[in-house]
C-alpha cells in the first residue's frame, strides 16, 4: 500500500547535443513514486522511456547528453546535485536497475558471483564468504538452477533468460528501496516472459520495494502497475490509474497504443487498427503538439501550441486540445 513519497521527478529535461542538432530526448517529464508502488512508462520505441531512467542516477551517455534542468528528489535530496561519491552510495543500494540487455550489461570477463559480490561488499559490507552465501540465496531466489556451478559461469555461458535473472539477483541484492525495470523482458522468449515478469513482481512484493516498469507491452501494465505514464515525443502525455487509463484513455495516442493491441476479453475482430505513419525525429519535431501527425482526431490548433497536461479527473492528466473519450 503506497503512504508516502520516495521519488519525485521535477520538469525532467534531459538533451543530445550532436553534430545535426539538440535532440530532446527528455522534454520536461514530471511523476512520483510512492513507497510499495509500481508505476509504469510506457510508449514507443524512442520517445523517451529509457533515457529518463537512466537520468534519474545520472548515467546518461556523456558528453553528448547532458541533463539541462529539472529535479530528481529522492527522500528530500536531489540526485542531480549529489557529487559522484555521494550518488553511488545510492546507486545499487537505495536505487537499483534491472538493464535492457543484460549481455551488455553484465561484465563478460567477471563470473555472475563475483559481480553479485562486489555490490555486496561494497554496499552492505560483507566478507568475501558471506557475500558468495547470500549470493547463492540471491540465485535460488530468482529460480537459477544449479547454483552452485552457475556461480562460477561467465554471462556468455547462461541462456537469455538465465542472464536476466541473474540481473534480477544483481538489483535485489542490496535490499533497495526503488527497482527500475527497463523492459525487463527484451530478447527473451515468450514462454519466459511471463515467468520473469511473476518473478520481479513477486520479490519486489515481498521485499515491499517500489517499482519504475518501463515498457511497450501494455499487456505487462495491465497486470503489474497501479498508476501509468504514457510518453511520446520526450513528453508524458497522459497520466492515470492502471484501471483508469484502460477503462477511460483520454488521450489519441493512448487510444491507438491500445487499438493496436490484441484482447481476449473482447470478440475477436479482423484487424487491429495500427497508429499511421511513424515518432518523429527528436530534432526535429513538428510545431505544436508532437503526435498530430498521426492523430485521427487533429484540429488546427493541433498544429500551433504544445498542450499541457490538465486534470480531466481524479489522478487523471492528459495533455490533449480536444475532449476524447472512447
Amino acid at each position: 500500500m503506497a503512504t508516502a513519497n520516495l521519488l519525485e521527478v521535477r520538469d525532467l529535461r534531459t538533451y543530445f547535443f550532436t553534430h545535426s542538432g539538440v535532440v530532446k530526448a527528455v522534454d520536461g517529464v514530471s511523476y512520483d513514486v510512492n513507497e510499495g508502488e509500481t508505476i509504469a512508462l510506457v510508449g514507443e520505441s524512442g520517445c523517451g522511456k529509457t533515457v529518463s531512467a537512466l537520468s534519474l542516477l545520472r548515467l546518461h551517455p556523456l558528453p553528448q547528453g547532458r541533463i539541462v534542468g529539472g529535479e530528481v528528489v529522492w527522500i528530500g535530496r536531489d540526485l542531480l546535485g549529489l557529487s559522484d561519491q555521494e550518488l553511488r552510495r545510492v546507486r545499487g543500494k537505495d536505487i537499483a536497475m534491472i538493464f535492457q540487455e543484460p549481455m551488455t550489461s553484465l561484465n563478460p570477463v567477471l563470473t555472475i558471483g563475483r559481480q553479485i559480490c562486489e555490490a555486496l561488499e561494497l554496499h552492505q559490507g560483507l566478507e568475501q564468504g558471506a557475500a558468495r552465501e547470500k549470493c547463492l540465496s540471491l540465485l535460488r531466489a530468482v529460480a537459477i538452477s544449479d547454483p552452485e556451478r552457475r556461480i562460477d559461469q561467465y554471462p556468455h555461458q547462461l541462456s537469455g533468460g538465465m542472464r536476466q535473472r541473474v540481473m534480477v539477483a544483481l538489483a535485489l541484492s542490496c535490499n533497495p528501496k526503488l527497482l527500475i525495470a527497463d523492459e525487463p523482458t527484451t530478447s527473451i522468449d515468450v514462454t519466459i516472459q511471463a515467468q520473469l515478469l511473476e518473478l520481479i513482481a513477486s520479490l519486489t512484493q515481498q521485499a515491499g520495494v517500489a517499482a519504475i516498469l518501463i515498457t511497450h507491452n501494455l499487456g505487462v501494465v495491465a497486470r503489474h502497475a497501479q498508476r501509468v505514464n504514457v510518453m511520446y515525443a520526450g513528453h508524458i502525455v497522459e497520466k492515470a490509474t492502471a484501471v483508469e487509463l484502460y477503462t477511460r484513455p483520454r488521450h489519441p495516442y493512448t487510444i491507438g497504443l491500445l487499438r493496436s493491441v490484441p484482447r481476449l476479453d473482447e470478440e475477436r475482430k479482423e484487424k487491429l487498427i495500427p497508429i499511421p505513419g511513424y515518432p518523429p525525429a527528436l530534432d526535429d519535431l513538428p510545431p505544436g503538439c508532437a503526435f498530430h501527425p498521426r492523430c485521427f482526431c487533429v484540429a488546427e490548433r493541433c498544429s500551433r501550441e504544445m498542450p499541457a497536461l490538465r486534470t480531466v479527473s481524479n489522478g487523471h492528466e492528459v495533455a490533449c486540445w480536444q475532449e476524447v473519450e472512447v
